[in-house]
């Protein structure tokens, strides 16, 4: 009977914090991209049918973003940089040069951290400062998020929130990570997910992966970009996709304290994120298929 008493007493002490640990990862599994595809279309970087977003994260990197410049140049498309502040801080010139090359400049956060533990405070003073470096070094100011790994922790939300920038994750990508990517790869796995309206995430650095591994993803990107004109859709920045919902403009780039106004939902309910299924969801959109990598 004692024993058992002790028993009850551990468990109604240690359930605060599985709930506290429940509702700080919640949200993270908007990660699986079936949920996000048919719950969140907009979270999920869903948009015009006719339209794909390319996007990379992780740079700016002397090393390699360049060359992504170079090859995205000589296609004639433009695309969205999620960069990390850190990288932002130690190349504010590259940084610059994204935007003067006609790129749309996003933030992928302060340094590519998991969020395992609950750290509101943390991630809403390094987004912001993120958000802050990211705006000096390229004049512009950022509307989109995407957190490191595609976890989206509520400390996250609600620092991006805070920041006036609104989170969006992707609908294929490239893997590019990987050690054994090679360009027929990195296509073959943009081909298998992407759609009319998606979002493809690729990589324009191996700051969070197996060293080089950015060339494949460069090797890739002229058929990726053939694949998707030839099936007949556009390619651009995320601010030409047409994705649900308003980007939020509230952030200035001369005070990292200013907080974001709105347009950033405080739950997965909130109407203005299209969080409804099948509101542009996978179904209904034409399916992209390219040759087979050679």
């Amino acid at each position: 009977m004692r024993q058992g008493s002790r028993a009850g007493r551990a468990a109604y002490a240690v359930a605060p914090v599985l709930a506290l640990a429940l509702a700080h990862i919640g949200p993270a599994a908007t990660w699986l991209p079936e949920l996000r595809r048919r719950r969140f279309p907009g979270l999920a970087g869903l948009g015009s049918p006719g339209h794909v977003a390319l996007t990379f994260d992780d740079g700016p990197d002397p090393a390699s973003t360049p060359q992504f410049l170079d090859v995205l140049d000589r296609l004639g498309v433009r695309a969205t940089f999620f960069v990390l502040g850190e990288n932002a801080a130690r190349h504010p010139v590259l940084a610059g040069e994204l935007v003067r090359r006609g790129h749309e400049i996003a933030v992928h956060g302060w340094s590519h951290d998991r969020p395992w533990w609950p750290s509101p405070v943390r991630d809403a003073r390094e987004l912001l400062r993120a958000a802050r470096v990211v705006g000096e070094a390229t004049g512009t100011v950022p509307h989109w998020y995407r957190p490191p790994y595609g976890i989206l922790t509520s400390g996250r939300w609600a620092a991006a929130r805070r920041a006036g920038l609104r989170p969006v994750l992707w609908t294929a990508w490239g893997k590019d990570w990987r050690h054994d990517a090679t360009p027929a790869s990195v296509r073959a796995a943009v081909a298998a997910d992407l759609r009319g309206g998606g979002t493809v995430l690729l990589h324009d650095t191996d700051h969070a992966s197996a060293p080089g591994n950015w060339r494949a993803a460069l090797g890739a990107l002229p058929d990726i970009v053939r694949d998707c004109r030839g099936a007949g859709l556009a390619v651009g920045p995320l601010g030409e996709h047409g994705t649900h919902g308003e980007a939020v403009t509230s952030v200035t780039t001369g005070s990292a304290g200013t907080a974001g106004s709105g347009g950033m939902p405080g739950s997965a309910e909130t109407a203005g994120f299209a969080g409804t299924a099948g509101s542009a969801g996978a179904a209904g959109r034409a399916p992209f298929r390219s040759p087979a990598p050679g």
